[in-house]
């Protein structure tokens, strides 16, 4: 009789609880990843990596009475390693707590956000969102012209013939060009394999079509098997665990000021000024990159 009066006694309250105090509602936490990946991340500039997101990540995957983790991604890419960490890190999660993974894509799941993207078990985007992009590329500028003029000379001494690779400030050489194409083919064959392996025969179109480095917008993506559907985190989530499903935001701990061991004594102020004028100029140039890595995408 005791269990049963507070049995009827904790759902009355709950029942007048708000959602955020409640424990009989379906959870399903949320983690953002958001932004060019591997760039440089400061106070000044935040990006994608493993070291950033690990901790969002582990945290959302301990709950334990969650049935799924939802990530939001909006990325144009980056780093072709730090995505393949990411994207091991959140199958090593998902399969070590049993968690289904929805990935829900806001402006863009390309190249690197795409690669994460697949580690979720269903991808979802909004019918303007950009995907795919399933290719690499590599980039840089020749100044060999603009220090001739100039009347500079380049002066490189190594040990090691091949230690020096498509140096900007001199003539490119065909088996630099060549040795590139080597990696960058070895890398694309990583990139098409494991989204073969994580999309499977949902990939309806041919491997020319899929994996040419083209993006597509998200209704075009459905057609291609890219994505699994059409819809936002809300929309879904309350499709399949009910309205009243709580999606709580995960995120990793940060601070803005670096800390020092011992105190604020010794020049801490002189050693602080440097640091932040250091981390804001790392900052503009990641910020540049970004801006280069949305542009290819038309946004």
């Amino acid at each position: 009789m005791a269990d049963s009066f507070l049995s009827s006694l904790s759902r009355r309250v709950s029942g007048i609880l708000p959602k955020k105090w409640r424990r009989d509602l379906p959870v399903v936490p949320v983690v953002r990843l958001s932004g060019a990946i591997g760039m440089a991340t400061t106070p000044f500039a935040r990006s994608l990596s493993l070291a950033g997101t690990a901790q969002a990540l582990d945290k959302a995957f301990a709950m334990t009475s969650a049935p799924a983790v939802a990530l939001l991604i909006n990325s144009p890419g980056g780093s072709p390693v730090q995505s393949h960490l990411i994207f091991r890190r959140i199958r090593a999660l998902a399969e070590e707590k049993e968690k289904h993974v929805f990935a829900f894509v806001e402006d863009a799941a390309a190249s690197g956000g795409y690669m994460i993207a697949c580690a979720a078990d269903e991808i979802f985007a909004d019918p303007c969102s950009i995907v795919g992009s399933i290719g690499v590329v590599t980039a840089g500028f020749g100044f060999d012209k603009a220090i001739e003029k100039l009347g500079v000379e380049r002066r490189v001494f190594t040990a090691g013939k091949r230690k020096v690779t498509l140096d900007p400030f001199r003539p490119t050489r065909p088996e630099d060009v060549e040795r590139l194409d080597v990696l960058l083919k070895e890398l694309h064959t990583v990139f098409v394999d494991l989204v073969r392996s994580r999309r499977g025969d949902a990939l309806p179109a041919d491997d020319e079509t899929l994996f040419s480095g083209e993006f597509w917008l998200g209704t075009q993506a459905a057609g291609l098997g890219l994505v699994d559907g059409l819809g936002d985190v809300r929309s879904i989530l309350k499709a399949r665990y009910g309205e009243d499903v709580r999606m709580p935001l995960v995120q990793s701990s940060s601070g803005l000021i670096p800390r020092r061991p011992g105190g604020f004594s010794g020049g801490f102020s002189g050693a602080l000024a440097g640091t932040l004028a250091a981390q804001a100029a790392d900052g503009a140039m990641a910020a540049v990159e970004e801006r280069a890595l949305w542009s290819r995408l038309g946004l």
